[in-house]
């Protein structure tokens, strides 16, 4: 497990400037960053270990995929925010994935979180994930957010997050992502994401990156 010190528990969220970059970019500089989640319930954070760019209009894995602008009550309106907002989305009628948007106004184009190393409130993820991680306390918690909608429901995200600030303070309640650890760069792998094999010729792009070593991922597959 990641030790974090008493200042990365208290560091403040990760600034907008950190997000209006593209989203290949943010989504290998996201690895080792702590995302935090403040609720009545108590709080849960983790070491984000896995994501994955989507890289907007040209990019047919993307949910933007040739959508030129905002319009009506589309799913993908926050994406054409600056970046630094929550994106949440439904798949398979019951699973939430948690999106971080990225780039500048206009560009639309996301990083999906899909999974982290838990670290803080465990008891509460186990909880809200119905699982006894008392029973093999080792492989209990690699299983607590070991993939996208795994991640959210340990975590107490929902769609109820959807275009939330995430450059707001967690003190205030709701999610943020903060400085957490540093992670070399030879301990990161690029991969192509999974599950998107309707995108054609993009579903081989290495957009998904990986803390290889990690134990908590929601695949080995490609590492």
């Amino acid at each position: 497990m990641q030790k974090l010190t008493r200042s990365e528990r208290n560091a403040e969220p990760l600034p907008r400037d950190f997000y209006l970059a593209d989203a290949i970019t943010v989504a290998r500089t996201l690895l080792g960053k702590k995302l935090v989640h403040c609720s009545h319930e108590g709080t849960a954070a983790g070491i984000i270990v896995e994501t994955e760019a989507y890289a907007g209009h040209e990019d047919a894995a993307c949910h933007s995929y040739q959508r030129k602008a905002p319009g009506g009550e589309h799913r993908t309106n926050i994406m054409f925010n600056e970046g630094g907002y929550a994106y949440v989305y439904l798949i398979y009628g019951m699973y939430n994935c948690f999106n971080v948007v990225v780039n500048e106004a206009g560009n639309p184009e996301a990083v999906l979180i899909r999974a982290i190393e838990p670290v803080e409130g465990l008891p509460l993820m186990a909880k809200r994930r119905g699982l006894d991680i008392s029973l093999d306390r080792h492989q209990g918690i690699k299983k607590l957010c070991s993939g996208p909608g795994k991640l959210c429901i340990a975590m107490g995200i929902t769609r109820e997050h959807y275009g939330q600030d995430l450059c707001q303070p967690a003190s205030t309640g709701g999610i943020t992502i903060t400085q957490g650890i540093t992670i070399a760069e030879t301990d990161i792998a690029a991969t192509p994401r999974i599950n998107v094999d309707y995108a054609g010729e993009a579903s081989a792009w290495q957009y998904r990156f990986v803390i290889r070593t990690s134990p908590f991922l929601s695949t080995r597959k490609h590492v």
